[in-house]
This record gives structure tokens, sequence and C-alpha cells, in this order.
């Protein structure tokens, strides 16, 4: 029976190759994002591709009353939600602490912490009602590991891993699962936009190695949603076989 499946983020990188992945597997999809034109394209580029159903919703998770609305107003067939992938987020800038942009910040803490809890907060109480479901967040290895000049990202992707385990502890009353998935250098749009449009910073991130691909990550996730209902993969920490963490990494010369 297919699946439905919600994916945050869903018009580039690990959002998108989450979104062509359960589409393979027959699941039907909800993919959210800003970028209206991009989130439409890949819409019918699904129905097309894989002859399944998918409804796209173009709102920003930072804005809660959007993200309240966008699900309260779904048709009732689409609300029986069975898997929730968020992965909407963002880095912004490298600096030290004490030069940073606090509006950086401020974009961080709204999209990768508000952002997470207001879209959970509005699907989970259709996976309440059915006693089903499977949470992905998306955290990173900067939420294992605090580098130089990481701070505020290292702080949002810490709050993922707390917000997840808590999760994991207070829904177990509800049967659903919580997962958190830490990558590590994975190539996609994360470096241009974090550098804000500057690609000669953009492309050193990941000279000298061969980085995870978005592919990787959606992969990995499929796979944590595809076991048993009795077996819940807690925490995956993922990276490319020349990274160990957020500060080891054995680049190329």
């Amino acid at each position: 029976m297919n699946k439905i499946v919600v994916i945050t983020g869903a018009t580039s990188g690990i959002g998108e190759a989450c979104a062509r992945k359960f589409a393979a597997d027959g699941d039907n999809i909800i993919i959210t994002g800003r970028r209206s034109e991009r989130l439409n394209q890949l819409k019918q580029q699904l129905e097309k591709e894989f002859a399944i159903k998918v409804v796209a919703l173009n709102f920003d998770v930072q804005n809660k009353e959007e993200v309240s609305a966008a699900f309260l107003t779904l048709p009732e067939n689409w609300k029986a939600i069975d898997i929730l992938i968020n992965n909407a987020g963002l880095a912004l800038g490298r600096d030290y602490f004490d030069e940073a942009d606090m509006n950086d910040w401020e974009t961080m803490l709204n999209t990768n912490v508000h952002g997470l809890l207001y879209v959970s907060r509005a699907i989970l109480q259709f996976m309440i009602t059915r006693k089903i479901g499977h949470i992905i967040n998306i955290s990173s290895t900067a939420g294992k590991n605090v580098y130089e000049k990481g701070n505020i990202y290292c702080a949002t992707k810490h709050a993922v891993a707390a917000i997840s385990q808590s999760m994991r502890i207070d829904l177990l009353r509800h049967n659903i699962k919580i997962t958190d998935i830490f990558p590590g250098a994975v190539q996609t749009e994360f470096s241009n936009v974090r550098f804000k449009g500057d690609d000669k910073k953009a492309r050193e991130v990941y000279e000298g190695i061969t980085p995870l691909s978005a592919t990787d990550v959606a992969n990995s996730i499929f796979y944590c949603t595809s076991l048993p209902p009795h077996v819940c993969i807690n925490e995956l920490v993922l990276t490319c076989t020349q990274q160990a963490d957020s500060f080891y990494m054995y680049k190329n010369q």
C-alpha cells in the first residue's frame, strides 16, 4: 500500500533526492518549499515519471501560521501521513562569534529549530490519531561537534539532536518512531547558501574528497523507514569515507 510522505525543503538537495527516492517506491508525496516555481516543477516531474500523486505546499517553515494552515487544509485522505522528513534547514555565514551577522543567527534558529518544531507539531496530530508514524529529523555532524566559526549553526543542530531525543521519549506512548540523521559533508547547494553565493569558497569545502551526494543520504533515510514496525534506528551518523567527524577529514593533495 502506498505511504504518504511529507518532505520539507524539497526543492533541492537532500529534500529533492528524498522525494525522488520515495516516489520511485510508489509512495505519494507532500513536498514543501519556499520556491514555488521549483516546487511545482518537481511536482509535475514526479507525477509524470513515477505515476504517483503529489501535493505541493508553498510556505516558509519559519512562519508558524502558514505551516499550521497548510496542513490543516489538506484533504482528509492526505492527512494519513506515514513519514515526515524534516529536511528544511540551512547554514548562513562562517564567522567568529563576535563578528557574525545576528540576522544570520535568527534565520538559522527560525528555520532549523522553530521550523522543525512547527512542522512536527502540525503533523503529529494526524500520526497520533492513527497511532503510527515515523519522523526523520536532519541534524548534522555539527550536531555532534562544535567547530570554530560554526557557533550558532552548530547550536541549532545540537538542538535538533536534543529535540529528537525528547520526541523519541515523549512519543513512545503513541507508537511513533523518531530517527535523527547526522550527515557530514554533502555536496549540494548547502555551501553556496552558507557562503552567500561565493562559488569559490563553496567548491573549496569539497576539494580533495569524494563527498556524500544528496542521493546517498536519501538512500540511507529510505532504509531507516523500510525496517519492520518493531525496529527503530534512533540515530544515524553518515559521512564519506574520507571524513570521520566535523574535525577530521583526509583530503587528497
